[in-house]
């Protein structure tokens, strides 16, 4: 490798739903194509903003083909592929690689709760029968158990393992794990509110919520980053910071999904468990986003 892999915003894309709480193909689509109009870097279809784990098997396989019908091309594609099934997470990745996305995105197998030693046969039975690039994806407020640097590390020394999504807030761990795997080790932030932090800290991107109701905003914070104007960087931090905070006073994705109906981004449809958020919430993400300037306020 001469360099990450990835760098910028991504934003975690969230599924639009129809009524009958089907995926919203058409919608979801035209969507994709407007975060690529916006300046996102590369999107990341069936995460968890996608609601990946309300999606049946075939559902998931089909918006990462709906995404990339669209975005193939023109911005890569990391497609969400993971479970907390070993046998599953291959086979997600595997369908990833066939179809033809750039990554594939897995994440620490929750409930099941597996030892530092599970985590790394987990990951390494998924490199080792497929053949796409790998990113880790390390959430413990969602899967209890956190990948340790040294696992990392071990993890990272595999020829496809080429970088994690680093979900833990922890801002000491981007800089042990660029230090335990190197600088070409793909460091990408799971936290906005955190995102230059990370970035001044050796970090490469953000798969982030907040991109998808502020696509624009949000690459343009990387691109000021990249060209060393931290003054812009600053004023943008500055109107994206009360909108990073309300995308996650209830769970994620129902903030971000309403804040998208205000966008004409389709209803504000959730699957359960999930359900839209309240009426302090809404009136919240309302006031955050005519902060941002994205509406009328």
């Amino acid at each position: 490798m001469t360099g990450p892999l990835f760098r910028g915003s991504f934003p975690a894309l969230a599924t639009p739903m129809l009524e009958n709480g089907d995926v919203d193909e058409k919608r979801f689509q035209n969507f994709v194509q407007w975060q690529i109009d916006q300046g996102s870097h590369a999107v990341c279809p069936v995460g968890t903003t996608g609601e990946s784990p309300t999606l049946g098997h075939d559902e998931h396989k089909r918006v990462t083909e709906l995404c990339l019908e669209v975005a193939k091309g023109k911005v890569p594609v990391i497609a969400g592929a993971g479970s907390n099934s070993t046998r599953e997470a291959i086979d997600f990745t595997r369908h990833a690689q066939e179809v033809g996305a750039d990554a594939a995105l897995v994440v620490t197998p929750y409930y099941n709760k597996p030892s530092q030693e599970g985590l790394f046969q987990h990951f390494k039975a998924i490199h080792d029968n497929t053949d796409i690039p790998i990113i880790l994806y390390d959430v413990p407020g969602r899967s209890i158990v956190n990948i340790d640097v040294e696992t990392v590390k071990r993890l990272s020394e595999l020829p496809r393992i080429q970088g994690i999504k680093d979900a833990t807030a922890d801002l000491a761990l981007p800089v042990r794990t660029r230090l335990a795997c190197g600088d070409d080790f793909t460091l990408l932030s799971g936290e906005d509110a955190t995102i230059v932090p990370f970035l001044s800290l050796g970090g490469h991107g953000c798969i982030s919520v907040t991109a998808n109701i502020a696509p624009k905003l949000c690459s343009d914070l990387h691109e000021a980053w990249w060209a060393g104007d931290y003054e812009k960087v600053s004023q943008i931090n500055d109107i994206l910071t009360p909108l990073h905070e309300v995308l996650f006073i209830e769970s994620s994705p129902g903030p971000v999904k309403y804040g998208m109906s205000l966008l004409g981004w389709g209803a504000n449809r959730l699957r359960l468990p999930l359900l839209p958020v309240s009426k302090e919430t809404e009136d919240r993400v309302r006031a955050a986003m005519a902060h941002a300037g994205l509406i009328d306020g």
